[in-house]
């Protein structure tokens, strides 16, 4: 509407500079005959007139083209959502290691607030210890649950407790038993949800912390709720970092932003376990090939020093 608007003023503007022109010219018609003959003639009225309607018409393009790109930008953001913003996670550095504290506190947040409907198939207890529990301490989580097991010699399954190569229980049987306690909606695997997503870390930080209310105008149907950073708006997932939701051992004030970036910092871990030892690794061998570079430069400027230092006399008289 406001593209518009701006047209038609455009407009209004070259019929009233046409009917001003015209009219001087009638004006000045008695006084030199000649003149306007002459005027009308060369053609000069009519130029002004098209350089107008020239400038009238890129404004006009220019306008449309805005306006499609607005248009385009709106349904872009609905459709995928609001681009989240850029966060300085300390473990993006190029040697930067993770914050172990913050996933020790950010797997306890996952346990006590998101386990209840997420799982994590990919992960065992054993990759906990010495990441941030120790031996000990793990072996005790483990032994919280009980695992289906078997079959034993009578061909029977049979429950044990968990020990550290068990997986991490997950919270429904199936699929359909998922979709049928959350209305339909199947509550996706944690394990790789940091890969497995756009700007993973800055994604899943925005969205856990992003609940808003609708603005006006914009709809939310019974039992979704509004989060701008989720494609289409909707989610079924209710707000679940509230300040306080859980106590950590350390006694950090679990606010709902620090929750936010623990747990991103322990999914992050557990999607991508080996970066520490990867980053270890390729600075050890950036080392070592450094080491070989200034060798190989030695021993080329060694054995090339005799032909560039020497110096070749033509006898031409002899």
């Amino acid at each position: 509407m406001r593209f518009g608007k701006v047209g038609r003023f455009i407009d209004q503007i070259i019929r009233q500079s046409g009917v001003n022109r015209t009219a001087s010219d009638f004006k000045a018609a008695p006084l030199s005959p000649a003149l306007l003959s002459k005027h009308g003639q060369d053609g000069s009225g009519s130029t002004g007139m098209m350089s107008l309607k020239v400038f009238a018409l890129l404004g006009a393009g220019a306008s449309g083209l805005l306006s499609c790109a607005t248009v385009a930008y709106s349904s872009d953001e609905a459709e995928h959502g609001l681009e989240c913003p850029s966060y300085p996670w300390p473990h993006k550095g190029i040697l930067s290691s993770y914050d172990h504290a913050s996933i020790r506190r950010g797997h306890q947040v996952y346990q006590q607030v998101c386990a209840s409907c997420h799982s994590m198939s990919l992960i065992s207890y054993r990759d906990l210890v010495g990441v941030a529990y120790t031996e000990e301490e793990t072996k005790a989580m483990a032994a919280e649950i009980e695992v289906v097991d078997g079959p034993n010699d009578e061909g029977e399954m049979f429950t044990r407790p968990g020990k550290l190569s068990d997986r991490f229980p997950e919270p429904y049987p199936n699929e359909q038993a998922a979709r049928f306690a959350n209305g339909g909606a199947y509550p996706p695997d944690l394990s790789l949800i940091t890969k497995a997503r756009h700007n993973g870390q800055n994604y899943v930080f925005a969205l856990l912390t992003g609940y808003r209310d609708p603005p006006a105008g914009v709809m939310i149907r019974d039992g979704l709720h509004y989060n701008p950073y989720f494609p289409g708006g909707a989610i079924a997932m209710p707000k679940m970092l509230n300040d306080g939701a859980v106590e950590y051992e350390d006694g950090i004030p679990a606010t709902e932003a620090q929750m936010g970036k623990d747990v991103v910092s322990f999914l992050s871990w557990a999607a991508e376990p080996e970066m520490e030892e990867r980053k270890l690794m390729g600075f050890k061998w950036i080392f070592v090939l450094s080491l070989a570079l200034l060798q190989a430069g030695y021993y080329r400027r060694l054995k090339w020093s005799v032909f560039k230092s020497r110096k070749l006399v033509l006898d031409v008289v002899n």
